[in-house]
């Protein structure tokens, strides 16, 4: 079989990019993009303020105190959606074959791009090149045999960077390559991994498959496969992807609170939002998890309940998920609410047998077609009108997408 050409592209701090370069005073110095809230995190930071020691996920005086002259700049999600969809238009003038994998990275499969195109670093290069030109921001390409691979390239070369693996230098790249370098081993499996004496890539590509499958069960086979730099995972188009398995919202609160009001306020929002995307896909779930942070921040718990039929109406979410919070004794003020509606399956278009059911739903649809017209919380609950000043989440959902049903609109 003729070996596969995939390029993986990843944008280089592409939101303090896209900042960066509709700001002018901005080029050159230290930013963090941040939410809105007063009690946010960076979400990306500039390269000269990852110089200074700023990492995304640190508190904004955590990072204000690595870098004192840091710019703090509040993150523009719809910005960053619309040059990510430009960005994919252009990687779809080279291959159909292109797998949005976050809204800054995408996979492409050029093996049948080839003959017209040459090969797989003309088109990278081509990307760069147009995407520098057109955005003023610039990325980092991997090009490799594989999905794995390629994304392991990427990031070899950062910014700016352009870096082939071809099939003859696997074996050597791999021997030596700290298995946390690979995606889809986090620190949990790395720990897991390094009791067993395994460290690196070379390593686990040598280490018995039984001796895996035994610690990790079927993972284990996968797991010595990655060892090798083995992958054969399909690059999945938009619109192919698999069925939506769940649908979540959580929010990270302005302030902890413990009033039962100001809990069940946020606990309807969540609702609301998790329902409205509930609708958009056209599914509906059994199961809703309730999820508590409290005010230590360490401290959390997760419940769930299953229930006797579907629903995707977020009344019907919301009493759900207030019989979960009604089942538990609060210890501390709360920081983190989120809820989550799983074990789905997807609604056919038959109306409901019960004309009230029929009525709660083209009313839950109405108020949707409104929200996606105006804007969020344009029409809501109203205990919820409040909200609007915040505008609710301001997080863009891994599942983004710029096109198909994972593709969530954000504020």
């Amino acid at each position: 079989m003729k070996p596969r050409t995939i390029l993986h592209i990843d944008m280089d701090a592409f939101f303090a990019s896209v900042e960066q370069e509709a700001n002018a005073d901005l080029r050159g110095k230290p930013i963090a993009v941040t939410g809105a809230g007063h009690r946010t995190v960076v979400t990306t930071s500039s390269y000269e303020a990852r110089a200074c020691g700023v990492k995304t996920g640190m508190a904004v005086w955590e990072a204000k105190r690595c870098c004192p002259e840091l710019i703090v700049v509040t993150g523009n999600n719809r910005k960053y959606t619309e040059t990510s969809r430009r960005i994919m238009g252009m990687m779809q003038d080279y291959t159909p074959e292109v797998e949005v994998f976050s809204i800054d990275e995408a996979f492409m499969d050029v093996t049948h791009s080839l003959s017209i195109f040459g090969t797989g670093e003309n088109i990278g290069r081509q990307i760069k090149a147009r995407i520098r030109e057109d955005l003023g921001i610039t990325c980092s390409v991997g090009i490799a045999p594989n999905k794995l691979l390629a994304k392991l390239a990427s990031d070899m070369h950062k910014p700016d960077g352009l870096t082939t693996i071809v099939p003859a230098d696997v074996p050597r790249v791999m021997e030596r390559l700290p298995i946390g370098a690979l995606c889809g081993i986090g620190k949990k499996m790395r720990r897991h991994l390094n009791l067993m004496g395994i460290y690196t890539c070379g390593e686990l590509g040598r280490c018995d498959e039984t001796r895996l499958t035994r610690k990790f069960g079927i993972i284990g086979t996968h797991l010595k496969q990655m060892g090798l730099g083995r992958d054969d995972s399909p690059v999945i188009p938009c619109g192919e992807e698999d069925e939506v398995k769940s649908v979540s919202h959580s929010m990270t609160l302005e302030r902890d609170i413990e009033e039962r009001d100001d809990i069940l306020r946020f606990l309807l929002q969540l609702s609301d939002m998790v329902g409205s995307r509930a609708r958009r896909y056209n599914v509906a779930g059994k199961t809703v998890g309730l999820y508590v942070r409290y005010a230590d921040f360490f401290t959390s718990f997760g419940k769930q309940t299953t229930l006797p039929g579907y629903i995707s109406l977020s009344s019907d979410i919301y009493r759900a998920a207030l019989s979960i919070l009604d089942g538990v004794e609060l210890e501390q003020p709360v920081r983190l609410l989120g809820v989550r509606l799983t074990n789905l399956k997807h609604q056919s278009e038959q109306l409901h047998l019960f004309e009230d059911e029929r009525k709660r739903t083209a009313a839950a649809r109405a108020v949707d077609d409104l929200n996606q017209r105006f804007g969020s919380l344009a029409v809501t609950f109203g205990t919820l009108l409040p909200a609007r000043e915040s505008g609710g989440s301001h997080v863009i959902s891994p599942a983004w997408r710029p096109a198909g049903i994972r593709n969530v609109e954000v504020k």
